[in-house]
């Protein structure tokens, strides 16, 4: 009886450092959140970007070697200077119009509603990265600190 009210968890792993790639951890864990479930969410390598006072600011989209991209952009083409300036440009314009929030609101709805944003220490360390380079209201923590919590999660997902 008891696991039946056991509060469901989801452990979500950012590694993408990318708008495109910040978008998919921020509304699943505030999505999951809003839906009464333990989240946390382990911020690694580049994803640990998302989570930067001024890089979470400037997240970008690479048309390079994106084949997923909505509009078809041959790797020739994605390769001029500014290319990278108009994908970004076009996906905020399109997240806009969709009312999707920015990535700077997910994270704030996210630390207010009690998501734990974990930022990988060893990647802080790897990449030169300082606590007060991050943004508020976020733990540091090592891959144990993550594995803690995602030992007992009912999802578990990579992004």
């Amino acid at each position: 009886m008891a696991e039946q009210n056991k509060q469901k968890r989801v452990a979500l792993i950012a590694s993408q450092g990318s708008l495109d790639g910040a978008y998919p951890p921020l509304i699943i864990a505030s999505t999951a959140v809003a839906m009464d479930m333990e989240v946390a969410v382990f911020f690694t390598f580049y994803g640990l970007y998302i989570l930067h006072k001024e890089r979470t600011k400037h997240l970008k989209v690479a048309p390079v070697g994106n084949p997923a991209m909505p509009i078809p952009v041959p790797n020739i083409i994605g390769m001029l200077p500014g290319m990278t300036d108009v994908a970004t440009g076009m996906m905020h314009s399109w997240m806009h119009k969709a009312g999707t929030a920015t990535i700077p609101d997910l994270l704030d709805a996210c630390v207010e509603f009690g998501v734990r944003l974990i930022a990988c220490q060893m990647t802080m360390d790897v990449l030169g990265i300082k606590r007060e380079d991050l943004i508020d209201g976020i733990e540091l923590g090592g891959a144990a600190s993550f594995l803690s919590f995602a030992v007992d999660a009912d999802v578990s997902m990579f992004m």
